[in-house]
């Protein structure tokens, strides 16, 4: 009974507050203009291999080099007796195999032991599905995750000795509990009895997957990304779709088919960051495109695969002749064609058959393309356009997303923009990583863009902090979800957005901030990660007008550092109203809902806010939930008005229903 009326005092004197403040920041909200659509698409996930966000990260094997094709062939392995790498296996694109035979001496040994990626994460009695394809005569293995910086008698987790009985080629498998958690694990194997032996394509993995797949994903960054709720999954990258060369470019067609038979891909980030440098750094392809597909099927996301256009990385890439020529683009536009057939097309084609004999004979109603990703010059609007002429003849229902370059203003942006309105993209790609100053004054950017060109796709960005913090920290996750009021507010303009990076390794990084940091066992939700979250699980239908002094609440003079958008929600006839405060003062708020129905009365619910006293600060690890968005009371409601207090430096959600 007293926290009631407690309740109600707060209440009355916020009520009494409300009406006598002369400092009170007044808003109005037209209930009645419900205006554009939200597109579902609006937030989402853009998934890149970077920071070991795939092999190591999202896809959930344990075992690095496992099928010994890295360019030096036992990278990720110890070896120990008499052990060979030979090149004529099962599989033409993964051709490489190792060889274990007698060391010499009953008490010599032969075998091989893998690193993982940073260790092994094991979890107590969790299992594993160790996996091997094998040929031999009868020989004996013996298969141990070890813990080799055991004290105990043993380093020896847990064993299972296994029989190689066929002299050809054949999968054998063998599920293992851990006895405990531990985060760098090893994978060892043993040679049992006399030789030889042969092993091809080692893989560990969890049993408890996503969705308990067998070739599947890390279950609790998967997670992760289904709680944003999000509209849309954009893979496989960034840079990654460009390659450091063209030979490196990320081929869709390699990552699809039998997880067994798919190439070895340099990735062209261990290259580019020496300070941080991981020459370990391949792409496995065991996470493809059918998985992600299937990922961005499971999620609830439209998936938005990216190609090549043609054109190697242009920051590593300065001549011509590193670069597709524009009447040589004929594989590269077939290969967008394929795309679409392997993701929509019957099971009586040759690429729908495909992904039917993968598991998936139902078309994943593949509606997007993304052709390049952050190029510039005359030299992409030529190569893009082929593109956009063969699949608006074979595709017309496809809508297809062009790039404005890798800048959000300047030369290159200001000269595509036109160019893709010229070649009539569905969508722009607009990318930018930009200081804390660029996002307070970004507050109208959307404001005065064509209403009837291409839609915006806000496809890369977050916040860097100032004075060297490129890092995650409260303060810029703050200015991201101020921007976002400018992109909800212009939700006829913008149809998609994604925060990037999406994952990384808390010892693979090479670029922050990232949205979900992770290590061998567990991971961690950025304050980025909870703008992005607020954002999708409060996205409503329709945007509805929200004025402070006849203008939009975006941070311009003499709105005290307030950002703020609104918008309706159809089935739950809520109004969703979001304020941003980027000051260092409590601004008291009053909003007033014109245009209600005389019979209409609002509702509130319980507040959403999201705040840290320390704005350099953020989750970690150990701390995972140190600052994540509260509920709290509910705004006060008295006729057609509401009003509350956006403390310092917060994010607040405010939901009013309407009911007659």
């Amino acid at each position: 009974m007293k926290k009631k009326v407690l309740f109600l005092s707060v209440c009355s004197l916020l009520a009494g507050w409300t009406l006598n403040a002369q400092d009170i920041n007044r808003m109005v909200l037209q209930a009645n203009k419900i205006g554009a659509e939200i597109q579902p698409t609006m937030y989402g996930h853009f998934f890149e291999d970077i920071n070991f966000g795939a092999d190591g990260g999202l896809y959930a094997e344990l075992v690095k080099n496992r099928s010994f094709d890295f360019p030096q062939r036992l990278m990720g392995w110890d070896v120990f007796g008499n052990v060979t790498v030979q090149d004529d296996g099962p599989f033409e694109r993964n051709p490489h195999y190792v060889r274990l035979a007698y060391a010499g001496h009953d008490q010599k040994h032969t075998g091989i032991e893998n690193e993982g990626f940073f260790g092994i994460g094991l979890k107590k009695d969790a299992q594993y599905r160790f996996t091997v394809w094998a040929r031999g005569a009868g020989q004996s293995v013996r298969v141990e995750l070890i813990d080799n910086a055991s004290m105990e008698e043993s380093q020896v987790l847990v064993s299972q000795d296994l029989k190689i009985d066929s002299p050809e080629w054949k999968q054998y498998e063998v599920l293992l509990t851990s006895p405990q958690t531990i985060a760098k694990a090893h994978l060892r194997i043993f040679l049992t009895s006399p030789g030889p032996v042969d092993l091809e394509h080692v893989s560990l993995f969890p049993v408890d997957t996503w969705k308990g797949h067998k070739n599947g994903l890390r279950k609790d960054l998967v997670q992760a990304l289904a709680d944003t709720k999000p509209g849309v999954f954009r893979f496989p990258g960034g840079c990654i779709v460009e390659g450091t060369d063209l030979a490196t470019r990320y081929n869709w067609k390699n990552s699809v088919g039998p997880v067994e038979n798919r190439p070895v891909n340099e990735n062209r980030w261990h290259y580019t960051f020496p300070h941080r440098f991981f020459p370990d750094y391949f792409q496995s392809y065991g996470m493809g495109f059918f998985e992600l597909f299937q990922l961005s099927e499971e999620i609830g996301a439209e998936p938005l695969p990216v190609l090549n256009c043609g054109l190697a990385c242009q920051y590593q890439n300065d001549s011509e002749d590193a670069h597709v020529k524009v009447e040589d683009l004929g594989s590269y536009i077939q290969d967008a064609l394929d795309l679409i057939e392997f993701a929509n097309g019957g099971t009586d084609t040759k690429w729908g058959k495909l992904r039917a004999e993968m598991g998936h004979p139902e078309s994943f109603d593949l509606k997007f393309i993304a052709i390049g990703n952050e190029q510039w010059g005359p030299e992409y609007p030529a190569r893009l356009e082929p593109f956009v002429k063969a699949i608006r003849a074979a595709h017309p229902e496809i809508k297809i997303i062009g790039s404005s370059g890798p800048g959000s203003e300047g030369e290159a942006f200001d000269y595509l923009w036109p160019e893709m309105k010229r070649l009539k993209v569905d969508l722009v790609d607009e990318h930018f990583y930009r200081p804390e100053k660029w996002f307070l004054s970004q507050g109208n950017r959307y404001d005065n863009y064509d209403r009837k060109g291409p839609k915006v796709f806000a496809g890369e960005y977050a916040c860097h902090g100032a004075n060297g913090k490129k890092y995650n920290h409260f303060h810029a996750s703050l200015l991201e979800a101020a921007f976002m009021t400018n992109i909800e507010r212009n939700a006829d303009v913008v149809h998609m957005a994604t925060y990037a990076p999406l994952l990384a390794h808390v010892e693979g990084w090479q670029w922050r901030p990232d949205l979900i940091w992770f290590d061998n066992l567990r991971s961690v939700r950025s304050c980025s990660y909870y703008v992005q979250q607020l954002y999708g699980t409060n996205k409503g239908t329709n945007v509805v007008p929200l004025r402070m002094d006849g203008k939009p609440v975006s941070g311009q003079a003499g709105q005290n550092g307030l950002f703020a958008s609104a918008v309706w929600d159809e089935p739950t006839q809520t109004y969703i109203v979001k304020v941003i405060n980027t000051s260092d003062t409590a601004q008291p708020v009053a909003i007033t809902f014109e245009g209600l129905k005389s019979s209409q009365r609002l509702a509130a619910e319980p507040s959403i806010v999201f705040h840290s006293d320390n704005p350099d600060a953020d989750n970690t690890l150990d701390n995972p939930t140190a600052i994540v968005p509260r509920e709290t009371l509910a705004p006060t409601v008295g006729g057609n008005q509401m009003t509350a207090e956006v403390g310092a430096q917060t994010f607040a959600v405010y939901k009013i229903k309407v009911g007659e």
